[in-house]
């Protein structure tokens, strides 16, 4: 029977020809058999088919200068089998690689997928992170999606990155100089506002370039409540990504726009440490797991490209869509270490991005390595607000005899996550600050390490007050409350068990306070009950201990329930204050404070 027209038009849709596919790095024998090789063809001869360069990245958390220790290295997988640790990320190096990246490519576009602010060193969050903004502006980023800590201050504070002006209390940094806010959109597509249901900013952008049309959605994570103060979120409502994206490209498609990226702030667990290891392997996508593999299974094939972020891990995977054609999943790592690079096929006649049945388009993850010449406007930049940064960064508040591992620690428990509970049990312990008898802290909020090699003219071992900053940067009121020991078990459970089972969130814990850690059960029992002691003494479910912890923990972030139960709740100082307070009592330029064991939890593994 001879095709109809309709039959004819959907022969066209779902077949590519060689020439196309050789662009693209495919082969013919991928396509379906009985496949119209030939008009495809003709369609790349004539020009029909141009590739659209994708770069991304995400989680920069305004690190415009290179990353101390761990958290300013990625691992690198070698032809023989070992692992190799590079030395990355920096706006100066950022801004040259992708721009680098750029030349040859008359059609490309750079998106971020969230989390460019918030929990940034102390050149950018003391002042409100005003100095990433603008070197993101300089770098030429296009549009990105909200992440969590975007909300670190509030919806007014984020309204006022996206469209400018001078902060309402510190006002203006610069005398003649106003803060021109964001020139790429902050997409919200599902954020929006309780009472009127619209989004708080734009839900979508289209990017369009001699023609070509491509559309970006941009959502973070439902859960972006549960992991940032509550009067960051307050007023505004926090939907489901897949719905949102889903609906989002219904719209985009009735406009007429057929190639759309999702930018999503929300992650996964890829199987190795390594940027360059492959997550195709044995299968497609069989190298990853965690909250976005399931996402990626259920937007809608109307989506060409996942853009995510959140987890800080790299990853370039194929996940295939509800349809069951391949589709990149991408991650960049974190603080600008790496970018990612994709190639769109974008086909003029239909719109679309070519995607066949067995290949989605190819894309890399790439070091920015600091060997590369430095971009000399981010230069001027950073150099500028280092100058009036200075009089604050520079200042000592302490002394280290080696590197204290923070978040580059290898094990739940790290040495500087002792340090920091070590603190702020010291800062409320005393009658008439707390009476404080533990101090408990969330591990997302130890955002680095501490190096002993000079970040400056220091000198080594020498702690700034910038470099705590960067450790601790939210600035978090330290709580004091009363809990029974039966709640403080129920906390310490919560930490495997509930929205934390499947990515286990260790609570850092001060001296006197040790349990066993059995992660070869399951859910809260991996916590073992009759382990859980203070100071030697088994824990009393009946007895009330005064425990400290910063506001988030007080306030049930990161899923820990049981401590929105707290009672006779006395306010301290803030987490950085006790931080720099404990620094300079405990260490001195002959006595350095040495790394802790961190032997307070036992784990089995």
């Amino acid at each position: 029977m001879p095709a109809t027209p309709q039959r004819r038009r959907t022969v066209r849709r779902l077949t590519i020809g060689a020439a196309v596919l050789a662009a693209a790095g495919l082969t013919a024998t991928a396509l379906p058999a009985g496949a119209d090789t030939g008009h495809a063809a003709r369609a790349a001869r004539a020009g029909r088919t141009v590739d659209v360069q994708l770069l991304s990245f995400n989680d920069f958390h305004g690190n415009l200068e290179p990353p101390q220790g761990s958290s300013g290295t990625v691992e690198e997988s070698r032809p023989d089998g070992s692992k190799k640790s590079v030395a990355a990320g920096g706006a100066e190096y950022l801004a040259q690689s992708l721009r680098t990246a750029r030349k040859g490519h008359p059609y490309s576009v750079t998106a971020a997928a969230g989390d460019l602010v918030g929990a940034s060193p102390l050149l950018s969050g003391l002042f409100h992170d005003e100095p990433t903004i603008e070197a993101m502006n300089k770098l030429g980023l296009d549009v990105t999606s909200v992440g969590n800590h975007e909300f670190d201050e509030g919806r007014a504070e984020l309204t006022r990155l996206q469209k400018g002006g001078c902060h309402p209390k510190d006002g203006c940094y610069e005398k003649g100089r106003k803060f021109r806010g964001a020139g790429f959109p902050y997409l919200t597509a599902n954020v929006t506002d309780e009472k009127s249901g619209k989004p708080l900013l734009k839900p979508y952008t289209v990017w369009k370039h001699k023609g070509v049309k491509i559309g970006f959605i941009g959502v973070t994570l439902e859960g972006t409540p549960d992991i940032v103060n509550a009067d960051g979120v307050k007023g505004l409502k926090f939907h489901d990504e897949v719905e949102t994206i889903n609906k989002y490209a219904k719209v985009l498609n009735k406009q007429g726009v057929k190639s759309i990226v999702a930018l999503i702030h929300e992650g996964g667990l890829p199987a190795s440490t390594s940027y360059n290891y492959d997550c195709d392997s044995p299968g497609p996508g069989d190298g990853i797991s965690g909250p976005i593999t399931d996402i990626a299974k259920h937007v809608t094939p109307k989506v060409d490209a996942l853009v995510t972020g959140h987890t800080h891990q790299a990853y370039s995977c194929t996940v295939p869509d509800p349809s069951g054609r391949p589709r990149t999943v991408t991650s960049a790592a974190s603080y600008g270490k790496l970018y990612t690079d994709t190639t769109l096929t974008y086909d003029r006649r239909t719109r679309d991005i070519v995607r066949t049945t067995v290949k989605a388009p190819h894309a890399a993850n790439h070091v920015v390595d600091r060997t590369q010449p430095k971009a000399a406007d981010m230069t001027s930049l950073i150099a500028r607000w280092n100058k009036l940064a200075a009089p604050v960064a520079g200042r000592p508040v302490g002394h280290i005899s080696a590197d204290i591992a923070g978040r580059g620690a290898a094990a739940p428990e790290s040495p500087l996550g002792d340090v920091i509970s070590d603190a702020q049990l010291e800062a409320t312990k005393a009658d008439g600050k707390g009476g404080a008898q533990l101090a408990l802290m969330n591990p997302g909020g130890v955002r680095s390490d501490l190096a002993f090699k000079a970040s400056g003219s220091e000198g080594d071992g020498v702690v700034t007050y910038g470099e705590a900053f960067t450790v601790q940067p939210f600035t978090n009121m330290l709580n004091v409350v009363d809990l029974t020991g039966s709640q403080l078990l129920a906390g310490l459970q919560q930490q495997v068990s509930g929205s934390n089972e499947a990515s286990p969130k260790i609570l850092q814990v001060s001296e006197g306070l040790t349990y066993t850690l059995d992660m070869t059960k399951s859910g809260a029992a991996r916590v073992v009950k009759d382990s859980v002691k203070l100071d030697g003494a088994a824990l009393d479910p009946a007895k009330t201990y005064r425990v400290a912890m910063n506001e988030f923990l007080a306030g049930g972030g990161d899923g820990f329930a049981a401590f929105k139960d707290g009672r006779n709740k006395y306010v301290g100082p803030s987490d950085l204050d006790a931080f720099t307070g404990y620094l300079t009592a405990h260490s001195s330029a002959d006595k350095p404070l040495t790394p802790p064991k961190a032997d307070r939890i036992t784990v089995v593994k």
